[in-house]
């Protein structure tokens, strides 16, 4: 009687974690991407001066990128901001200032889905759109002058970014190991590397860079544990900086003095 049960037990038990495991497979793209699109129309109405720009790939794919410009006649340079993994531009444009105040142009593309971007998204799709962006900034700077920041989904491609060409800068705000790793966080029980569609290893991209890294990243972050940040900095060199928000969460940090600070630091320099 007692193997019957256990028997039956462990038949369910195997039905059970075979189909959440398949509804988490198929349910992963929802789950990590939540974009906001917006129609071809649509007319922004930020509070500071920029120009639209609409990059066709191909007859599917157009990136709609978003270039704010600089405060003050000094212009330092260039910041490319690869957002996160919601909304879409209008989201992430109260960040703007605290770069543009210090004399860098600001572009920020949306990604396919996103915003007025058009096409499906995928993470080739997401290299290219953030190779094509840096090439077009080193017509207009040079690479110096060119800041690459990423954003939590954006952080893995602001690394490969700069992995592949040289830059100022870069600097990661709440950043992930690699979407595997990050997925292993909530679904431990499941071979999150065999499973997940999406790789943005960027702990891979963080070992080519040659410019200087900054990370930012919070104590009490949930949806990117700070222990995924805390792997990252094993991987840092010697004159990286690894800045720890006491209590900082995922979307909050730009409200803490130290990441202001810091920031401001890294932009006046």
């Amino acid at each position: 009687m007692k193997s019957k049960r256990l028997i039956n037990f462990f038949k369910w038990f195997v039905i059970i974690y075979c189909g959440i495991g398949i509804i988490l497979y198929y349910i992963q793209d929802k789950i990590l991407l939540h974009p906001k699109p917006l129609d071809k129309n649509h007319i922004f109405n930020f509070n500071q001066n920029f120009t639209e720009q609409n990059i066709a790939f191909n007859k599917e794919d157009t990136i709609n990128l978003i270039k704010f410009d600089a405060v003050g006649e000094v212009k330092k340079g260039i910041v490319i901001y690869y957002h996160g993994n919601k909304n879409n531009v209008e989201h992430y444009a109260p960040f703007v200032p605290a770069f543009t105040k210090h004399g860098y142009d600001v572009w920020m593309p949306d990604y396919p889905g996103f915003g007025k971007s058009t096409g499906e998204i995928s993470e080739q799709k997401l290299y290219s759109l953030a190779y094509e962006i840096r090439k077009m900034a080193e017509t207009k700077f040079p690479a110096d002058s060119i800041v690459i920041y990423g954003k939590s989904l954006g952080t893995a491609l602001a690394a490969y970014t700069a992995s592949v060409k040289p830059c100022r800068k870069l600097i990661l705000e709440t950043p992930y190991y690699s979407i595997p790793a990050l997925f292993n966080s909530y679904a431990f029980m499941y071979p999150s590397r065999i499973m997940s569609k999406y790789k943005l290893p960027t702990y891979e991209f963080l070992q080519e860079v040659k410019a200087p890294i900054t990370i930012f990243h919070g104590t009490g972050d949930w949806v990117v544990p700070y222990r995924s940040g805390v792997k990252l900095k094993k991987l840092l060199k010697s004159n990286d900086q690894f800045i720890k928000i006491e209590n900082g969460e995922h979307n909050n940090l730009s409200e803490s003095v130290i990441y202001r600070n810091a920031l401001d630091s890294l932009l006046e320099k």
